[in-house]
């Protein structure tokens, strides 16, 4: 599991995946959020501009990924 912090009040899915190397480019941010190959707290999440919150889990893959 890894631990994200951010300073502002939230991050998109999208550009957390990015920020947190689970993709290489927002084209594969893109596709996989609309596979379904996205979990936000433990649920499918389609939407690629979801915003996450400190306390938010995110799972793609086998990785963990938590924010701070």
């Amino acid at each position: 599991m890894t631990e994200i912090k951010i300073e502002t009040e939230f991050i998109k899915l999208d550009a957390l995946l990015k920020f947190a190397n689970l993709v290489s480019s927002g084209g594969e941010a893109k596709l996989r959020i609309a596979d379904g190959e996205v979990l936000v707290n433990g649920e499918k999440c389609t939407m690629r501009g979801k915003k996450l919150r400190p306390g938010d889990r995110i799972e793609l893959g086998g990785e963990t990924v938590v924010i701070a």
